[in-house]
């Protein structure tokens, strides 16, 4: 749908090529934006359904690493705009027309695509990063930065001291221009009015074009590490250019003004789990501003008896394809086509497609990647001795178990009391022969 302000000549740039280093070893095999969230959705899905939501159909998604996987999923969810109406979600790899190297950064990304510009001729590009979770509307952005005559508006939101040291830290003065802008400071500099917070980038810009070409072109002539945060924008603030700030806390309603990196396993962890919340921060069921995505053909989660053990799930997102067959399902998020065996106990845990969870096993604040199979009898969280033996385990005590991994019972491995299980030797090819 089109809100009251769209306008056609703004081009949108997604940036979805980071490693996502941080997020390793769920970026093993995959790109960030195309990591699994809350169940159904792609991280990448939330951007573009802001994008959609907001009227802003003219976009380029600029993709680098472990891309197949982000491809597919675009291919899939996304082919739903009409081209002959000037829409469109195009994927663009690293092209090498004017250095031949990979993106160096985001604004080398930015520069390496230049002839999209030169193509489109827009009067502004928005450059969004497909790597965080949010909901925003850009409408309210686009107005703002129209009303304030800006080279550039920068998105920013109020998050504790402590997490903003990861962050871009901006100061703005009472008109919103931005004052200072200091990328991941080691002390950043709170608000005055509320000292134990500071405003932080959000990774949304918005750009009069002919300021970003400039911008660009001129950080690819210098030595620098070719990036939005530690370079352009500075650059542009120090240069007395018209840089301006737009705090969602402020600019928007409740509703739309969520925003949360992802940058890290365990702010990956906090930001599913609170989707399970009595009053979530962000709500999935909000029917004005929906969330797109892809989620396969599959049957509908089923909850069964096996024998005397009842299957229940409580506080829990249970997705399509599902089957927990006498197990207990607690405060989890189970993506399509996991399996819960009878007696076992998943719990605070995120299970992504294709997880087999074998009878009487416990899993516990874990998070477990595609097509795993837990054998029976198996604890994993329970005793992170054992656990970092074998696994990830965050600063947060979050376990996670990578796609890929085959597991076998052990007497070290098992809960008590318990017969150890044979050897499974072919888990992801026959998890049949697992059960």
């Amino acid at each position: 749908m089109r809100g009251a302000g769209w306008n056609d000549t703004t081009l949108v740039l997604l940036l979805a090529g980071g490693q996502g280093e941080r997020l390793y070893p769920l970026t093993k095999r995959r790109a960030k934006p195309a990591v699994p969230f809350g169940g159904l959705y792609r991280i990448i899905d939330f951007t573009l359904s802001n994008c959609l939501n907001s009227g802003f159909k003219r976009i380029y998604v600029l993709t680098q690493h472990q891309s197949l996987s982000l491809d597919r999923h675009l291919r899939l969810a996304w082919s739903i705009l009409q081209p002959e109406l000037g829409e469109f979600i195009q994927t663009v790899p690293p092209q090498l027309r004017l250095v031949s190297r990979w993106y160096a950064g985001t604004a080398d990304a930015v520069f390496q695509n230049l002839h999209l510009l030169e193509e489109e001729r827009p009067e502004r590009v928005l450059v969004l990063s497909g790597d965080h979770i949010y909901r925003m509307d850009y409408n309210r952005l686009l107005q703002f930065h129209i009303r304030h005559a800006a080279d550039l508006t920068v998105a920013c939101t109020e998050v504790p001291c402590a997490q903003a040291t990861r962050m871009g830290v901006l100061a703005i003065d009472r008109a919103a221009r931005v004052c200072a802008f200091v990328e991941k400071p080691a002390q950043p500099t709170p608000l005055p009015q509320r000292p134990d917070c500071a405003l932080v980038n959000m990774g949304v810009y918005l750009f009069r074009t002919e300021t970003l070409v400039r911008a660009i072109i001129a950080d690819a002539k210098g030595d620098s590490a070719h990036d939005f945060g530690h370079n352009i924008i500075p650059n542009l603030v120090s240069r007395r250019h018209r840089v301006f700030g737009f705090d969602i806390v402020e600019q928007c309603p409740p509703e739309r003004r969520y925003w949360q990196d992802v940058g890290t396993l365990d702010s990956y962890f906090a930001a599913t789990i609170d989707l399970l919340a009595a009053q979530p921060s962000f709500d999935l069921f909000d029917a004005t501003w929906p969330v797109r995505m892809y989620s396969g053909q599959h049957p509908p989660a089923l909850m069964r008896r096996a024998g005397e053990r009842e299957a229940r799930a409580v506080d829990s997102i249970v997705s399509p394809g599902c089957i927990v067959s006498g197990g207990s399902v607690l405060r989890s998020v189970l993506s399509p086509n996991v399996f819960i065996g009878a007696g076992a106990v998943v719990e605070e845990s995120i299970l992504m497609p294709g997880v087999r969870v074998g009878d009487r096993s416990h899993v516990r604040r874990a998070i477990v990647d595609e097509n795993v199979v837990i054998p029976p009898d198996m604890r994993i969280g329970c005793d992170h001795t054992l656990d970092r033996r074998h696994f990830v385990i965050t600063e947060g005590g979050v376990v996670v178990v990578p796609e890929g991994t085959v597991l076998a019972s052990s007497p070290t491995r098992r809960s008590a009391n318990a017969q150890a299980p044979a050897l499974c030797r072919n888990a992801l090819t026959h998890p049949s022969q697992c059960r």
